[in-house]
């Protein structure tokens, strides 16, 4: 039998020293190619290798590039450059960058800079790869493609790969990609059931049962939770969205990754429903500065939809105009507004642009449902209270 330690251990070494071979084979590379040509003659590395030549360049160009799979994307926030969408990155310049990025075989980081100067410092500085915004052309060191892109003028294959790969039609190309993703119509697959299946025999669904069990997980009323699976699916449990999002309460596969909802049981109607008061509960934590529970709940349907960063964003500039934050009708009214870019170019928003129309609606919604629902009283009973505070403090010892 082989020992086991004296085997690791004079790997280890092996390992160690090689390491420090490798380092000094580095240095003498830098020393010997440092301004980015061939160095003269062939160069032997210290374990006796004979390398014809060494090629050292400070350009992060397009190999280095594929090599690295990550292509960085440097913009800002605007519904036509870049903003996050259910999880889902979408804008013109972004989809235009994610087919270019596929075209060379990388992924796509985004990189949201504050204005244009971050921008053209990151870009020289290297830490991106090219930017996809509008810019005034009056840099000499930067080199611009048919697109309005920037890219480095270090940077020439990347560039070249760019000039060839871009057609004029791809613009109009995903904008009409965008645009379908995002209608009503194709935005989730689901069929269609009816909002309440008996009233006089108080049924509002079929998953009634499962809405009453995990209505305290989420801290809200049974019918509210029914009000919102409505919203999302129509109560098909096999909905499914362009995005990705799942299953009754169309949870997204990053949302039920951090719940600890399998991706097998994403669709299962019980699972998800459970996944989703969890969620609910979560996001009523992070509002629990919104101090009126009636209040608090259009906040966290309002995260539930838009993201809980862009409601906080909304918040910040209700503040700032001389709304109350704590109140829903105005922070609704800044949600509307971070559509537009006086508003989530405003210093106080770190999040950009939100769809926000879109998440409004959704709160509305769903308490004008969950307004019908509340004269439904289920046979199945266990009907959620919200707790009150007690009105006296009791007195005594009780066994608990």
């Amino acid at each position: 039998m082989v020992n086991y330690y004296y085997f690791c251990t004079q790997n280890a070494k092996i390992l160690k020293r090689n390491s420090i071979y490798i380092q000094l084979f580095l240095l003498l590379s830098v020393l010997t190619g440092c301004d980015g040509k061939k160095s003269d003659g062939p160069v032997v590395t210290p374990w006796g290798t004979v390398m014809d030549s060494v090629v050292v360049s400070d350009a992060f160009d397009l190999a280095q590039i594929q090599r690295n799979g990550e292509l960085i994307m440097l913009t800002m926030s605007g519904p036509e450059t870049y903003y996050d969408y259910h999880g889902r990155s979408l804008g013109t310049q972004y989809l235009l960058c994610e087919r270019f990025a596929e075209k060379i075989g990388c992924s796509v980081r985004v990189d949201v800079c504050r204005d244009t100067t971050e921008m053209l410092q990151k870009l020289e500085e290297g830490v991106g790869d090219v930017i996809a915004y509008p810019l005034v052309r009056d840099n000499a060191r930067l080199a611009f493609d048919s697109l309005g892109w920037v890219v480095d003028a270090k940077k020439p294959e990347l560039e070249h790969e760019m000039r060839m790969w871009y057609r004029s039609s791809m613009l109009a190309e995903v904008k009409q990609q965008e645009q379908a993703m995002l209608s009503v119509k194709n935005r989730v697959r689901r069929h269609v059931y009816a909002p309440m299946l008996d009233r006089a025999g108080g049924v509002i669904s079929k998953w009634d049962q499962l809405f009453i069990n995990y209505a305290p997980t989420a801290g809200c009323d049974w019918r509210l939770l029914a009000a919102q699976c409505y919203q999302e699916s129509t109560f098909d449990p096999q909905a499914r969205s362009w995005a990705g999002a799942c299953g009754l309460m169309q949870i997204m596969p990053g949302t039920a990754d951090h719940l600890g909802l399998a991706r097998d049981k994403m669709f299962d109607p019980e699972a998800n429903v459970a996944a989703a008061a969890r969620y609910i509960a979560e996001l009523s934590g992070m509002f629990r500065d919104v101090a009126d529970r009636r209040e608090r709940i259009n906040f966290v349907l309002a995260s539930y939809n838009g993201g809980a960063f862009h409601i906080r964003d909304a918040m910040a500039l209700t503040e700032k105009y001389g709304g109350n934050k704590y109140r829903w009708t105005d922070v609704s009214r800044y949600v509307l507004l971070l559509q537009q870019e006086q508003y989530y170019r405003d210093p106080v928003v770190k999040h950009g642009y939100m769809r926000g129309s879109e998440t409004a609606d959704y709160v509305n919604r769903i308490q004008q449902r969950f307004n019908d629902y509340r004269g439904v009283h289920s046979p199945l009973g266990g009907s959620y209270q919200t707790p009150r505070k007690a009105k006296k403090e009791r007195k005594g010892k009780y066994r608990v």
